[in-house]
């Protein structure tokens, strides 16, 4: 099978968003690690009121995160609900996505969810169907053919 994207379609928010949705599972499990680790660091006594546990816990949690995505998208291009529906993220060009910009479509993605999601919705504007992580990063989500 062949690694590149087959169509230039881009992706419509819809499938996106359903996508986003399958990759809860895996990210479900990645938290559930980040809360053990954070468990042992604090030597089994985590403490939700301080806010060095707090802070433990959201980086933790933040970075397994990132590694699940930045991963998944400099390696085919594809995380575990994105294969599901057939999307795969690229550079604007159609070449794989590095680690740099895997890493800022991420960070632009987490700042686009702060107002109520307006850098996600910004797909329904945009011609191409890019997020604002997308037109950040020179990336672009295309639905592959089957």
């Amino acid at each position: 099978m062949n690694d590149h994207p087959v169509a230039t379609i881009p992706a419509p928010l819809r499938l996106r968003l359903i996508a986003a949705i399958y990759d809860l599972l895996p990210l479900l499990g990645l938290w559930f690690v980040a809360s053990l680790l954070a468990l042992l660091v604090s030597g089994g006594a985590l403490d939700p009121h301080r806010l060095a546990h707090k802070l433990l816990v959201q980086g933790l949690v933040v970075t397994l995160t990132a590694a699940y995505f930045v991963l998944s998208w400099t390696r085919g291009g594809q995380t575990i609900g994105m294969r599901a529906w057939r999307l795969r993220v690229v550079r604007d060009d159609g070449s794989p996505v590095d680690v740099p910009r895997a890493l800022l479509r991420f960070t632009v993605a987490l700042v686009s969810l702060a107002p109520l999601g307006a850098g996600f919705w910004w797909a329904l504007l945009d011609t191409r169907r890019r997020c604002w992580h997308d037109r950040a990063a020179g990336t672009c989500v295309l639905r592959m053919s089957r």
